[in-house]
């Protein structure tokens, strides 16, 4: 790296030590004070940057590549990049970076707890102690479903998916998967999981489990039609990216009894949600807070920032998105 260091923009608040480290080796205009930019502020703030650390409310398109001339290298503090233009980083030979890895195990937990609360009705049972409706203990009060010994359907069997079927064994769960392509057999056995269709997976399941990254392929994955597929008792969990589900089709569907129950962490146009989700006992909800601990946020932006740093440096960083744009 060149003794005079490369100036970069980090978009939100990050921790002191991630701060720390990227200030050893690049000048840093940061943002503690957490005010998201606009498209208008981000792109003057990115003006003579040679790096940026941002997040997946930030979007880097080819609007914004234009407005930066001297940008290098993109570390997105998340392993989904829906975010960024990829397309566009390459023309302009700009590298970008994610975070895969560090948050697969905090992620799975949050969609086993979305599972676990939805299947045992946690967040409606609460409203109704505080709300002073708990009068004493009934037979037939607030009934939910057993999660052992039932069906889990996963769609997306990547490193995520996996450590949710891990997950299952304890309950002696019968997984289904869907993917792409199949996982290897060595992997299919240490999940206990067998490969089914998307159609086969919906019928079967009494849990559905969405763990695909969103892209134009995948939008809408689940709507009307394949609601109508599953299970009139089944559970939907959508722990993986706003816009997969057509949330006014699931709000219709969890309205009407189609399916019994929802939980979700991640919304269209999120942060805004449908409005209709807050008049349903029957879905859980959550902020997008798959990766939120604190050691796996830690991780995750200390990695981006030893992507972005190695990056800058002109070595090929630990997790590139497109290594094609490496000088």
């Amino acid at each position: 790296m060149n003794a005079a260091k490369p100036k970069i923009l980090v978009t939100r608040e990050v921790f002191d030590d991630t701060l720390d480290y990227l200030r050893e080796h690049c000048t840093v205009l940061d943002n503690q004070a957490d005010v998201p930019y606009t498209p208008q502020t981000l792109a003057a703030a990115l003006a003579d940057c040679e790096g940026l650390v941002c997040a997946l409310t930030d979007r880097v398109d080819a609007a914004l590549l234009a407005a930066a001339p001297k940008l290098k290298a993109v570390a997105n503090i998340a392993v989904g990049y829906n975010n960024i233009d990829v397309q566009a980083c390459t023309a302009r030979r700009v590298l970008a970076t994610n975070t895969p890895g560090v948050l697969d195990d905090s992620t799975a937990d949050l969609a086993w707890t979305l599972m676990l609360g939805t299947a045992r009705r946690i967040t409606e049972v609460e409203r109704r102690i505080r709300a002073g409706e708990w009068t004493g203990w009934r037979l037939k009060q607030w009934l939910g479903v057993d999660v052992h010994h039932a069906t889990l359907g996963i769609v997306g069997m990547g490193r995520i998916g996996q450590a949710i079927a891990r997950r299952a064994l304890g309950f002696e769960m019968n997984v289904l998967y869907h993917n792409r392509k199949r996982i290897a057999p060595e992997l299919e056995a240490r999940c206990n999981a067998r490969y089914a269709s998307l159609e086969e997976l919906l019928a079967q399941s009494d849990f559905v489990v969405l763990q695909v990254p969103y892209s134009p392929q995948t939008h809408h994955l689940i709507g009307a039609a394949q609601i109508a597929k599953m299970k009139p008792g089944a559970i939907l969990i959508n722990s993986t990216r706003g816009g997969v589900v057509d949330d006014s089709a699931l709000v219709e569907a969890l309205k009407n009894g189609v399916i019994r129950g929802a939980g979700l962490d991640v919304f269209e146009n999120e942060p805004k949600l449908n409005p209709g989700f807050l008049q349903l006992d029957n879905v859980v909800l959550a902020p997008h807070i798959g990766s939120s601990t604190e050691a796996t946020r830690r991780a995750m932006a200390m990695l981006a920032a030893r992507n972005l740093v190695a990056a800058l440096g002109d070595a090929m960083p630990p997790n590139p998105i497109n290594p094609e744009a490496h000088a």
